[in-house]
């Protein structure tokens, strides 16, 4: 298949390649609020023909259900944009999927939004579910992983484990958007957040303004 106009997306943390010989991204949905990012993260993926890997847990259905309507599948592929040709689902409790071995080698795992529960269990290395095996491998095999939590206020046992997680690799994005652009609409608030997830997967999609100076 031809590379969409304006992507780029890493082969192995390296940067450039087509999109479908790409190795794919792992994206986990857990229970923070804030799904729309979630969804709007995956829509872009799925909309530019990114190989993605999609893990979602018993609380982020939970969570698409409440903030967004979304209950099963087929709801959230009509979300995003229906063609889900480049897109994998595997459940939570499949802990022997292929994002759960080191050797199944991928561009990065974002976990968006990521609830303080799944921060403390990768900070512990507990592995109990598939995203976080999945989570716990993407920082042992050293690639990117990606963290979008959502909770305010932040007790100190958050912050010490997101000092945790950072400290082993992680990279934590917090789903505080900025407001130097001047957004109007909560899509456009959404679109900051994962432009910068975008970002640090070394995708370039266009979605958000950047600040000139």
């Amino acid at each position: 298949r031809d590379e969409p106009d304006s992507v780029r997306v890493c082969r192995g943390g390296s940067g450039g390649g087509a999109v479908s010989g790409g190795h794919p991204v792992i994206l986990a949905l857990t229970g923070a609020s804030g799904a729309p990012y979630g969804v709007r993260l995956l829509d872009v993926l799925a909309r530019n023909r990114i190989a993605t890997e999609l893990i979602i847990s018993s609380h982020g259905w939970r969570l698409l259900e409440a903030e967004t309507g979304i209950i099963d599948d087929a709801g959230l592929k009509a979300r995003t944009g229906g063609d889900w040709s480049s897109i994998t689902v595997y459940p939570d409790d499949d802990r022997g999927a292929r994002p759960a071995s080191g050797s199944h080698r991928t561009c990065g795992m974002v976990i968006c939004p990521c609830s303080m529960a799944t921060v403390a269990a990768i900070a512990g290395g507990t592995s109990r579910s598939l995203v976080e095996r999945a989570a716990d491998v993407t920082l042992k095999e050293r690639r990117k992983l990606v963290l979008v939590p959502r909770e305010t206020p932040l007790s100190l046992i958050h912050l010490r484990n997101l000092v945790t997680v950072t400290e082993a690799g992680a990279v934590v994005i917090p789903a505080a958007p900025g407001f130097y652009h001047r957004p109007s609409t909560i899509d456009e608030l959404v679109d900051f957040i994962v432009q910068r997830i975008l970002d640090q997967l070394d995708i370039d999609i266009p979605l958000a303004p950047r600040w000139t100076g």
